[in-house]
């Protein structure tokens, strides 16, 4: 009954408010302040991976993906409890009110807080995020620690300018009128076709031996662009608009849950530097630096990430606040304490390349 329940409560949806706020927007050679009229965002969808009991977990994807991805590339761990996917704004089945309209990051909170309380009745969770979905884990724990219980990173950034490295698809929207037209254009021309969607988010991908040719990813990535050509093109430069505004690192500190930081050495996506910053940052923090590897982990190391993943989430205070001796890892991973609760563990693939078969959930 109560499953049922949740189901049903997560095809409500609230309806959005119109606002009117004054906001500085980015423009060539500086900030202007304007009044900006939008609507507030909706809650977002929820897409339940599995519903068993034990502990909440919440995963977000990144840019111009879907939920639907989880249900290949998920953690073991989290399809053994209870856990939720939800999409980015603009993605998936969550439009904006308006298209292509401003959204702050207060939206964003708001509207991810209101889902967390309608689908855990309030509960603290785990919040599991890649690449943008880890940015907002981070803004979501700093926001609103009274609903996180602790923060998985990968591919993680908390500025949206990755401090001067972005995109050239991101730097695309910044140019003065065409850049919109021009970003929509040719994301729209990038989902057109299977064949160039697959190879475009390749690139994502450093270790090309991984299974991302399978049969089982293959239909897993059609299934994430079907997901995508429902989208507005307009919706997903917003958010990149958005991020790109957008920066935690004098707030980071804040973020006082434990937080697991998986990055891949390789990543061309989010540079691993600004990745290790974070870890500089943070007070509480578990960094695992993954050997060749690139910004799809789940993809390129999924055994091994499994395992790390597993013995966090088992423990997340593993270091605060009693400082409790680190456990004994096995022998192709080298534990190194580091200040301020700051663990890195090395897992070089040139020694072990852990366990890449892609698995159904």
């Amino acid at each position: 009954m109560e499953a049922a329940f949740r189901h049903r409560a997560t095809s409500i949806v609230q309806a959005p408010k119109m606002s009117v706020q004054q906001r500085n927007l980015p423009f060539p050679g500086g900030v202007l302040t304007a009044e900006v009229t939008s609507m507030t965002l909706s809650v977002p969808p929820a897409e339940w991976l599995s519903q068993h009991p034990g502990r909440n977990f919440v995963l977000l994807h990144g840019l111009v993906m879907a939920p639907t991805f989880w249900r290949l590339y998920a953690p073991r761990y989290v399809v053994e409890h209870n856990t939720v996917a939800y999409p980015l704004p603009g993605h998936d089945r969550w439009h904006l009110p308006v298209t292509g309209q401003v959204i702050t990051t207060e939206d964003i909170i708001e509207a991810y807080a209101a889902a967390i309380e309608r689908d855990f009745d309030g509960h603290p969770v785990t919040l599991v995020g890649h690449s943008t979905g880890a940015f907002i884990s981070l803004l979501l724990a700093e926001r609103r620690p009274d609903l996180v219980r602790s923060v998985v990173l990968m591919g993680g950034f908390a500025c949206g300018r990755f401090e001067g490295q972005e995109r050239f698809a991101a730097r695309l929207l910044r140019i003065p009128g065409i850049g919109m037209s021009v970003f929509c254009t040719l994301l729209k021309r990038w989902i057109s076709t299977p064949e160039g969607f697959r190879q475009g988010s390749s690139d994502c991908v450093f270790d090309k031996s991984c299974p991302w040719e399978t049969a089982e990813t293959v239909a897993m990535i059609e299934a994430v662009r079907q997901r995508l050509l429902t989208c507005k093109p307009q919706d997903i430069a917003a958010v990149v608009s958005w991020f790109q505004r957008t920066s935690l690192l004098d707030r980071i500190a804040n973020v006082e849950v434990p937080v697991l930081n998986l990055i891949g050495i390789n990543d061309e996506v989010v540079p691993p530097l600004h990745q290790l910053r974070l870890s500089r940052l943070l007070p509480n923090v578990q960094t695992v630096l993954f050997g060749k590897s690139g910004h799809l982990l789940m993809v390129e190391r999924q055994g091994e990430l499994d395992r790390v993943f597993a013995r966090f989430c088992a423990d997340p205070w593993l270091l605060q606040p009693s400082r409790r001796p680190l456990p004994a890892g096995p022998k192709n991973e080298m534990v190194l304490p580091r200040q301020n609760s700051f663990l890195s563990q090395v897992l070089p693939s040139f020694v072990s390349r852990g366990t890449n078969a892609p698995r159904a959930h």
